[in-house]
């Protein structure tokens, strides 16, 4: 027979309580590191071929249709995001 489960989500196990605290720590060392490798490798790759610069030049046209379009599914999805009914935050204390 299966036995009840006392807590479902995210609570941790009564052993792991000690072991949460530096999970979390190396998950953030992690997200930093990563992001200062992601940083340096797109600013070198900037520095060796600026391709922006030779898109605008060669097809000025196809380059604004594309922006124009990007904004158009920004603005689009802000819209949507408005739209969603919104809940009301409980204030009791």
């Amino acid at each position: 027979m299966r036995q009840a489960v006392e807590y479902a989500g995210f609570r941790p196990e009564s052993g792991a309580r000690g072991k949460v605290p530096l999970a979390e720590l190396l998950a953030s060392l992690a997200l930093a590191t990563s992001t200062l490798v992601i940083a340096t490798v797109l600013s070198v790759g900037k520095a060796r071929a600026d391709v922006v610069t030779n898109v605008i030049d060669n097809e000025a046209g196809l380059f604004a249709i594309a922006l124009l379009l990007g904004l158009l599914f920004i603005g689009i999805g802000g819209l949507t995001i408005l739209s969603f009914p919104h809940r009301e935050k409980n204030t009791q204390s």
